[in-house]
């Protein structure tokens, strides 16, 4: 249980923080935006309305 289920992909932003994140047991990706003391998460959607998913390293049953 010592792996991180998370992993930050991208960052940008200091006071205005946007960052994508991605499930590493899924691959599902989400948007994380923040402002002040307010957030928000989200998957993150393609054109196409379907989740981005990226493909899954390390899976282990």
């Amino acid at each position: 249980m010592g792996e991180k289920r998370f992993e930050k992909l991208y960052t940008q932003g200091v006071m205005e923080i946007t960052e994508i994140w991605v499930n590493q047991y899924t691959g599902v990706n989400y948007l994380w935006h923040s402002s002040g003391s307010a957030g928000g998460l989200t998957p993150l959607l393609g054109r196409d309305g379907k989740p981005v998913i990226s493909p899954i390293m390390n899976m282990e049953d």
